[in-house]
C-alpha cells in the first residue's frame, strides 16, 4: 500500500508561512534598531511589507476553493516579497543594515518567494480539497511541516 500523502490543515502547515513568519521576525529586530527618524517611513513601509506576506498566504489558503483567486493572493504575496526586497536593498543603501545582513534577509525574501512561485505553478495540487476531511492534498512534504512546531 502506497504511503498516505500529506494534508495541511492550515496555513499554519505550510512551511513557506512559517519562513514568511521568521523573515518578519527578523526584519522587526532590524528595524528595532533603525533611526527614529525612519520610523514613519522605512521602517513603517517595511514592516508593512514583510507582515502582508503571510498574510496574503493566510487569504490564499481560504480562497483554495478558487483555483485563480488562490493564485491571485500567492501573486500578492510575492509582490510584497519583492517589495520588502527593495526595502532591504533602501536600507543597505542608507547604511542601517550591513552587506550580510541584506545578503541573508534578500535570501530568506528569494526563498519564500521561490516557494511562492512554485504553488502558483501547482496551485492544482493545493486547490484540490478533500471533502471528507476538508484538507488540502500536496504530494510533495516540502511544502509542509508539522502544524504545532513553531508556534
Amino acid at each position: 500500500m502506497p504511503e498516505r500523502l500529506p494534508y495541511a490543515r492550515s496555513f499554519t502547515e505550510l512551511i513557506v508561512y512559517k519562513k514568511a513568519r521568521a523573515l518578519t521576525r527578523e526584519i522587526f529586530e532590524v528595524t528595532k534598531r533603525m533611526p527614529r527618524e525612519e520610523a514613519y517611513s522605512l521602517t513603517d513601509q517595511w514592516r508593512r511589507a514583510v507582515r502582508s506576506i503571510g498574510a496574503q498566504i493566510a487569504e490564499a489558503w481560504a480562497k483554495r476553493s478558487y483555483p485563480k483567486h488562490f493564485v491571485s493572493k500567492l501573486s500578492d504575496a510575492d509582490a510584497e516579497q519583492l517589495e520588502t526586497q527593495h526595502w532591504i536593498i533602501v536600507a543597505f543603501d542608507c547604511e542601517y543594515i550591513s552587506r550580510e545582513m541584506a545578503r541573508h534577509l534578500g535570501e530568506l525574501a528569494k526563498e519564500v518567494g521561490r516557494m511562492l512561485g512554485e504553488m502558483m505553478e501547482k496551485h492544482e495540487k493545493f486547490c484540490a480539497i478533500d471533502s471528507s476531511s476538508a484538507s488540502t492534498l500536496h504530494d510533495e512534504a516540502a511544502y509542509f511541516s508539522n502544524p504545532t512546531a513553531e508556534l
